[in-house]
């Protein structure tokens, strides 16, 4: 990639397999969309800031006087140093150290908690990056290896994806919470609801195509900006009151039916502007819904 086009790095270092070094550098693969307000004082507009005061004296603290400290109970804090931290990393290179090759359907998404590139250093180490990448791609597994960024030691995930070797940012298996207290109890579950369940899922079965679905939300809270910034006024529509719960095997039907229906008019719109398409899947659930409230109250 020429230099011009290439993203900025945020960490450097190199794969380690065994004897073997790959000379990469770290991007980062998501770029989120989030809006991001700032907090204002009303009456004159002014951004608001904050000085962090000690909770002792209630003076504020200059930031080469504050230091960090765990609480070990209630009240008591052991400080710590720069020092001690750095002991703790203990003897620390700028690498990646693979452990394991594992399948990649054994390793739950549970554990990644965020994705970045990694991409070859240019010079003699791109074609180690190269042999690794056909290697992993031959084989069908995918990496689990530990590396040190931002002063902590991560774990990771690694496996190829368009070419290159992406870093899935893991959480280690002490982080993950358990489920007990949060899965149902054992309930019978009736064979004709099953079924009519299955062929509901199967109605709405497709291929993963990640542009049909769109943060809607922020595309709304944008035009109300823009609105506000022209000088209109906005109003918040009132909340819809909540319907009657259908009984299942009611809401079963009916969303099934409209489901169907969606699927043969889908089959016959094939070639339309894909930007119909897009809205599809939230406009199946909200008429599958609406179906299944009004089958409830017509058998009621």
């Amino acid at each position: 990639m020429p230099a011009s086009n290439r993203p900025r790095a945020v960490w450097t270092g190199a794969i380690s397999f065994g004897l073997v070094n790959a000379p990469v550098r770290m991007y980062t693969a998501i770029s989120e969309k989030d809006l991001r307000f700032n907090q204002l004082h009303e009456t004159d507009g002014g951004r608001i800031g904050y000085v962090k005061v000690c909770k002792v004296d209630n003076e504020p603290v200059p930031a080469d006087e504050i230091i960090k400290g765990y609480e070990v109970s209630k009240g008591e804090y052991v400080q710590m140093s720069d020092e001690d931290f750095q002991a703790a990393r203990g003897e620390v290179h700028r690498g990646i150290t693979i452990h394991d090759f594992v399948p990649a359907d054994q390793i739950d998404p549970i554990y990644f908690e965020r994705t970045y590139f990694l991409g070859p250093e240019e010079g003699p180490g791109e074609a180690i990056y190269a042999l690794l990448v056909e290697a992993m791609q031959r084989s069908g597994l995918s990496a689990i290896a530990t590396y040190v960024h931002h002063d902590r030691e991560n774990l990771a995930c690694l496996r190829v994806r368009d070419g290159i070797i992406t870093l899935e940012k893991m959480f280690f298996d002490d982080e993950v919470r358990s489920t007990d207290g949060i899965a149902p109890s054992a309930a019978k579950v009736d064979s004709k609801q099953l079924k009519m369940a299955e062929d509901l899922i199967s109605a709405y079965t497709s291929d993963f195509e990640p542009e049909r679905y769109q943060d809607t939300y922020r595309e709304r809270l944008l035009a109300i900006v823009e609105q506000k910034r022209q000088g209109k006024t906005t109003t918040a529509p009132e909340p819809e009151a909540a319907p009657a719960a259908p009984d299942l095997l009611s809401a079963l039907t009916a969303s099934l039916d409209v489901a169907r229906k969606e699927r043969d008019a889908g089959k016959k719109a094939t070639g339309k502007a894909d930007g119909k398409a897009n809205g599809k899947a939230g406009g199946t659930r909200s008429r599958a819904k609406a179906a299944a409230t009004g089958g409830r109250r017509k058998t009621a």
